[in-house]
C-alpha cells in the first residue's frame, strides 16, 4: 500500500469515520475516499490535497537527493 493510501486510512479511522462520512466532511465524492485508501495512481492532486488539509497537510514537490 502507498504512503498516502495509508495515512489518510489510519488518519480517517482513528477519527471514528466511515469512508462516506469522511467524504462529506472533506466535501469530495466518496469515489475518492476509495481511490485514495486503494492507492490508486490516477488521482487529482487538487482533491487529494481537499483530503490531506482535513488533518493539516498537503502535497507538494521535495527535493529528491
Amino acid at each position: 500500500m502507498n504512503l498516502i493510501a495509508e495515512f489518510v486510512k489510519k488518519r480517517r479511522k482513528q477519527a471514528g469515520l466511515t469512508q462516506e462520512e469522511f467524504a462529506m466532511k472533506a466535501g469530495v465524492a466518496l469515489t475518492v475516499i476509495r481511490k485514495i485508501e486503494q492507492g490508486k495512481d490516477n488521482l487529482s492532486l487538487s482533491k487529494v490535497n481537499h483530503v490531506q488539509k482535513m488533518f493539516g497537510h498537503i502535497l507538494g514537490p521535495i527535493v529528491d537527493k
